[in-house]
């Protein structure tokens, strides 16, 4: 009897933590911003190969070589700044008018949608400036992950 309990207590842990990686990989907030935000030029797999690449003046870069480009370290500032436009990236078109519209400005009234839990990790104040930091971090994040080794 105790065996069989043992048994099914494992199986259970076992499908549990299955269950708890494909929610943890489904929840991938960086990856989906990215999908949403950055795939159309830089590819679903950051590569540079996006279905508008083709069209663009300036070719996508590769977004797994940014840390094999810079001796190895993840460049986390130059992409936080690249995203946010207080660095300027010419491909990416002016503040005024960036590539993704005011997706990652910190206005009053986003002209999109945005997924409910961002509002939630903004705190009481619901700031607009900490929901699209947290948007713009989790795309970092998501690209130090998809680095090439």
């Amino acid at each position: 009897m105790i065996k069989c309990g043992v048994k099914w207590l494992m199986l259970a842990s076992l499908a549990a933590g299955f269950a708890a990686a494909a929610q943890a990989e489904e929840l991938d907030v960086g990856k989906s911003e990215f999908q949403s935000s950055c795939a159309s030029c830089h590819g679903t797999d950051a590569k540079g190969k996006g279905p508008v690449a083709d069209q663009l003046k300036t070719p996508p870069p590769d977004l797994t070589m940014l840390a094999m480009s810079n001796n190895g370290v993840f460049p986390t500032d130059a992409v936080f700044e690249a995203i946010s436009g207080s660095k300027t990236v010419p491909a990416h078109g002016n503040r005024e008018m960036p590539i993704w519209g005011e997706r990652f400005n910190p206005i009053i009234k986003l002209p999109h949608y945005v997924d409910p839990s961002y509002w939630k990790l903004a705190g009481p104040e619901q700031s607009p400036e900490v929901v699209v930091r947290k948007r713009i971090l989790a795309v970092v994040d998501y690209l130090s992950r998809v680095q090439q080794k």
